[in-house]
């Protein structure tokens, strides 16, 4: 048995007193504005000492920042007073952890006074006055460093170790940045450290050098262990502190040099050797290390004992490794005395203890097999033996192709709030496809997340961070962890954001109208800020709803002040706004208003010049100046004036407080040198240079002389000389020509009347000669003085006058000037129509050219045929007879079209054609192709007119099958009306109908009219009278409507026809007056009002149109193809009038079949 261990230990115990609530006074402290104060805490003493807190009658924490702080021993500080700071009870708790207790310690009433002594500040100063101090402290202990500034305005702090740096310390900034604080100092802490304190006015250091030491420390320690008789035994103890800890060594308790002395033990340091040991050496070895701050101790069990051989690691135990890497094959044997092992592989059988043959393998003293930079030809299995016994395992050894990260995670930088991607592209040996991926966030493992999905995990083992923000910021690490190795790689995210806004703003070094701004930059968030905008608002001239902050001025990014130069008379508000390389920052908060004294006007008013509108009077008017550059009160205009030729050298001059400014009497256009010049109460601007003005204008007196004009075809140009006493500002010139008429229209008035009659057609010789004689106007400008005047009409006469004109008018014309165009060809006929007597033949008429630019010698006509292969010659008629506007073309097929051109010629040549293209029209018969609609007591009939055919008039007859009675026929019907009704017909009845041509019948049918439906009222119905009345009422209504509906419906199926008529039919061409065509005259209404004849029952309802003869008057579309109106009309009976054939080419769709009256007053209801 080993013997039992005795320790010491030595305790102080400190028993301190339960803290009591002492009786309390109120002090009170005073101070000004900008100063500095510190209120004192005095709470009861206690160990630990208390903690401090500063709270108000309401329990309320003080609130503390840059100005006000809490120091480390307790008080509170103030860097500068401020009217706010005015409280009476500023109460200083204690906090007594172990008491459980918290005591209100002290209470103070602080009054602070208005001051303008310290009103611009000054540099900072530290509380406590010391440059410098030794800290010593213990390793693992918490230690806090204390900078405590005061001045106006409230400093900034800044740490650093003057000796390395800080981030590589376990150091951090609090207490709004007045504290260096090491929750737990390490030796690396050990070091000179500064605080820097700095406002606008300068700053100010302090520094501190911190020594750290240690208690002692376990730097290897002995392993308790077994050992056979014989051999040497080494136990190693060494530690460390600071100062150096001394080591001493005890056995079972006794202190080395108190028990007997042995020559096969020696101890060197914290080295203790045994050799030859036996079985009485078993006992507890201690080993003490011992410096001035404690001491450690640890206690090594020796066993020497005497047992048979035994391998204690397992047999059959696989290795993995991968290449590259050391592997060790452990072989642990136990036996006393300590066996000895051997090493072979399996599939060779060599011996592995040879160093000079297998350089990278070693055998341990403990039996392991440690390999070197495997190789996968190290893999296979390993045999361990011990000698002179037949003990033995095996162990096997894989080697895998080590892991790795093609594409690791990089340094990424990312604008807030946008997605930041890190790579991490794996490849790992083939037999290692079961391997994990974990990113890490620092020392964080992150976890994929659903909620927010912040990170996702791609495919591709990608990691995605979504809507990053300034705290991603950091290292991130991409590990693939295998069976075998792992590895990792290292990549970091780097937020950009737009910088903070800047704080802090202060006025100084105000002197006239310059004035220096400064601030503090706000965080700059991984983006260095590249610039600075001072925005200022101005507030003394603008009313508070159109104030507005207008960019002043731009300093670098490493500028904290600017000096500002300011408009005098105004007062200011500043704002800084910050811009990096990802956007602005929010503006600051606007600084305190600044206010600059009054100075004479800098600078004149522009755009001085006369607005003069009358003759005799000088109108001088300016552009005003802004009210900020006024730079003072009592602000006027100074105008000055007199006349430019240089007669009077004096200037006359006079205020006013704004334009403009009148003089009078001062002639017509005399030029005047102006100026203008801005005063104030202080005195005026600089002197300014004069602009030449006028005085009002007039119209010009003179008209242009020298007028002439050179014809070139259409064209003239007219020339005159510069116009004098324009009495103003020229404007240009303006050129009045017009038409007197035709050539030679002086000379022969009948020739005048007959080619007037060629030019015009149609027209009306009012509008005509209103046309020619008007005036035209062509405008030049007055830098000119000749001009060319286009579009003129070929022989023809004109005559042109020129004026000149300024701003109030023109000038008297110059007098008339006559000349005259050349004669040229002529125009297109106006308009060209056919008739088609025949199936063979057409007869073309036009109207002469609209412009005949000339004597008409006569016309050309022109006709070819359309044949698929397009060459088909072309005829031409030439007509000599001016007068002839018409020609017949006979022997023309009537199966094809034809092209037609009609072109008119003057001595000077021929003009331009006009062309159309036509067809002859075919004879036709009588439609027999009929479709059949019954009605209640009417029949409609409706068919499709021909393309080309001709009109042909027929008859309806009809015969009631039942009841007597012979044939009866209709009014007569036009082809091309497509429908015609049957009225006044017998319902349920059958009916037989012809349609007939003369003596020939060319179609025939049945119709059989709808039956009334029966309606039966019963008894009781009948007897509810007011029930009739209501029903008969509605009926009567219903009655009324229908017959104006039907009456505007049938008007308007009549007007369909008149209105396609009166677009396509010349008004030459038309038979009737518009306002009959088509319609009813008023015997047909009365005999159809009163319904005088069963004849005119029956015939009453269809449209009555007039009836084509035997000559037809064709015209044309614009695209050449037949209108299809035609003339020449034979006389039939009123009432029977037919409407013209469809067009040859565009055939004409039939009309709705609409029912007649009676059809719908007689329905069955």
């Amino acid at each position: 048995m080993l013997p039992a261990e005795v320790l010491t230990c030595i305790l102080l115990l400190c028993v301190s007193a339960q803290p009591v609530l002492m009786k309390q006074q109120v002090m009170r402290e005073q101070g000004d504005v900008g100063q500095s104060m510190v209120l004192s805490c005095n709470p009861p003493e206690s160990s630990p000492p208390p903690n401090i807190h500063w709270m108000n009658m309401n329990l309320m924490h003080i609130t503390r920042s840059e100005r006000v702080t809490i120091g480390l021993d307790g008080k509170l500080y103030f860097a500068n007073l401020m009217e706010s700071d005015r409280k009476k009870d500023y109460i200083c708790h204690a906090q007594y952890r172990e008491a459980r207790t918290i005591l209100p310690a002290t209470a103070v009433s602080l009054s602070v006074k208005p001051s303008n002594s310290v009103a611009h500040g000054g540099k900072p100063e530290f509380f406590h006055h010391r440059n410098h101090s030794q800290i010593s402290a213990l390793k693992g202990n918490s230690v806090t460093l204390e900078c405590l500034p005061k001045g106006l305005p409230t400093p900034k702090v800044e740490w650093k170790k003057k000796d390395g740096v800080l981030a590589d310390t376990t150091g951090q900034v609090i207490n709004f940045d007045r504290w260096l604080h090491f929750d737990s100092i390490t030796l690396d802490d050990d070091g000179e450290y500064e605080c820097k304190a700095s406002n606008a006015h300068g700053s100010i250091t302090r520094s501190f050098t911190v020594t750290v030491e240690a208690a002692p420390y376990w730097v290897k320690e002995p392993q308790n262990l077994m050992y056979t008789p014989g051999e040497t035994v080494r136990l190693d103890c060494q530690a460390d502190g600071i100062p150096r800890p001394s080591i001493t060594w005890r056995i079972n308790g006794q202190l080395l040099t108190e028990v007997d002395e042995e020559p096969r033990r020696t101890v060197t340091g914290g080295t203790l050797i045994m050799k030859d040991v036996n079985i009485g050496d078993t006992a507890v070895y201690q080993c003490e290390a011992k410096n001035g701050h404690g001491s450690i101790l640890l206690n090594t069990y020796l066993y020497v004992v005497e047992l048979p051989p035994q391998i204690l690691s397992p047999d059959g135990f696989i290795y993995n490794v991968t290449k590259g890497r050391d592997v060790a094959l452990h072989c642990e044997s136990f036996g006393s005395p300590r066996p000895r092992v051997t090493w072979d592989r399996e599939d060779t059988g060599a011996l592995l203890s040879d160093p000079l043959l297998y350089p990278r393998i070693s055998i341990l003293t403990n039996g392991t097999l440690k390999l070197s930079d495997v190789s996968h030809n190290d893999s296979g299995e390993y045999i361990c033996s011990v000698q002179n016994t037949n003990i033995s395992i095996t162990a096997k050894l894989d080697v895998f192709r080590p892991s790795e990260i093609l594409t690791g995670p990089q340094a990424v930088r990312v604008v807030q709030g946008e997605s930041a991607f890190l790579d991490c592209d794996v490849d790992t040996d083939p037999r290692l496809r079961d391997y994990q991926v974990v990113w890490k966030k620092g020392n964080r493992k992150l976890e994929e997340t659903s909620v927010d999905d912040k990170y996702t995990f791609l495919k591709n083992n990608t990691l995605k961070v979504t809507d990053v923000q300034l705290n991603d910021s950091t290292e991130y690490s991409c590990e693939v962890i295998t069976k075998v190795d792992n590895v990792i790689a290292q990549g970091s995210i780097t937020v950009v954001a737009k910088p903070d806004p800047p704080s802090g703003l202060t006025l100084s070094n105000a002197e006239g109208v310059s004035v220096t701004l400064s601030w503090s930059p706000g965080l700059s968030h991984n983006s260095p800020i590249t610039e600075f905008i001072i925005q200022a608002r101005e507030e003394y001239h603008t009313e508070e709803r159109k104030w507005t902050w207008e960019e002043l001025k731009k300093v670098p990014g490493d500028f904290n002040h600017v000096e500002l130069t300011l408009h005098p008379f105004s007062t200011y508000r500043f704002r800084v706004i910050a811009i990096n390389e990802v956007g602005r920052s929010r503006h600051s908060n606007p600084s305190d208003h600044h206010s600059t004294p009054p100075a004479a006007p800098s600078i004149n008013p522009t755009g001085v010049r006369s607005n003069s509108a009358e003759p005799g009077t000088l109108i001088i008017t300016w552009d005003e100046i802004d009210k900020r550059f006024h730079n003072g009160q009592d602000f006027q205009y100074e105008v000055l004036w007199r006349e430019a030729d240089g007669s009077n050298v004096n200037w006359n001059s006079g205020r006013v407080r704004s334009p403009p400014f009148i003089v009078n009497n001062t002639g017509t256009y005399t030029p005047f040198e102006i100026k203008v010049r801005s005063v104030n109460a202080l005195g005026g601007g600089p002197d300014p240079e004069p602009e030449i003005g006028h005085s009002g204008e007039d119209k010009p007196e003179e008209a242009p002389t020298g007028v002439s004009t050179t014809v070139m075809n259409s064209t003239v140009r007219v020339s005159w000389k510069e116009a004098e006493r324009v009495r103003g500002r020229l404007l240009g010139y303006r050129i009045y020509y017009k038409r007197l008429g035709p050539k030679a229209e002086r000379s022969r008035r009948s020739l005048r009347q007959s080619q007037h009659e060629e030019e015009r057609g149609e027209r009306s010789k009012q509008s005509s000669e209103t046309d020619e004689h008007s005036w035209q106007v062509e405008e030049v400008d007055h830098s000119k003085t000749s001009a060319e005047v286009t579009g003129l009409r070929l022989f023809s006469e004109y005559e042109l006058t020129v004026t000149a004109f300024n701003s109030k008018g023109e000038s008297p014309q110059s007098p008339p000037h006559h000349f005259h165009t050349p004669e040229g060809v002529p125009g297109p006929p106006a308009s060209l129509e056919f008739e088609s007597p025949t199936e063979k033949s057409l007869i073309l008429s036009w109207s002469p050219p609209a412009e005949t630019n000339g004597v008409l010698q006569g016309y050309i006509v022109q006709y070819q045929q359309e044949v698929e292969s397009k060459n088909s010659p072309v005829e031409i008629l030439n007509v000599n007879d001016p007068k002839v506007k018409h020609i017949t073309l006979d022997n023309l097929d009537p199966n094809s079209h034809y092209v037609f051109k009609v072109i008119a010629r003057t001595k000077t040549g021929e003009g331009p054609p006009i062309t159309r293209r036509g067809a002859t029209l075919l004879d036709g018969e009588p439609p027999k192709n009929i479709t059949v609609t019954s009605g209640n007591t009417s029949v409609n009939l409706s068919w499709v007119p021909g393309e080309r055919n001709r009109n042909h008039g027929f008859h309806i007859q009809y015969l009631k099958k039942s009841g007597g009675g012979g044939w009866e026929k209709s009014e007569q019907v036009n082809t091309t009306q497509g429908f015609y009704t049957l009225t006044g017909l017998q319902p349920g009845a059958q009916y037989h109908l012809k349609v007939v041509h003369g003596n020939s019948t060319h179609w025939e049918g049945e119709a059989k009219t709808v039956e009334p439906l029966p309606s039966e009222i019963t008894g009781r119905f009948a007897t509810q009278g007011w029930l009739i009345g209501l029903i008969s009422a509605i009926v009567l209504l219903v009655l009324i409507l229908l017959i104006l509906c039907l009456i505007k419906r049938s008007k308007g199926g009549k007007y369909a026809v008149k209105d396609k008529e009166s677009k396509e039919v010349d008004s030459e061409a038309r038979p009737m007056k518009d306002e009959a065509f088509g319609e009813y005259s008023d015997g047909d209404e009365k005999r159809s009002d009163s319904q005088q004849s069963l004849e005119e029952s029956k015939m009453g309802s269809v449209d009555s149109l007039a009836e084509y003869g035997d000559s037809v008057d064709i015209q044309f579309n614009e695209d050449g193809s037949f209108i299809g109106q035609y003339s020449g009309r034979a006389s039939v009976p009123h009432g029977n009038e037919s409407s013209g054939p469809a067009s040859p080419v565009n055939a004409v769709p039939p009309p709705p079949v609409a029912p007649s009256m009676s059809s719908i007053l007689n329905r069955p209801s």
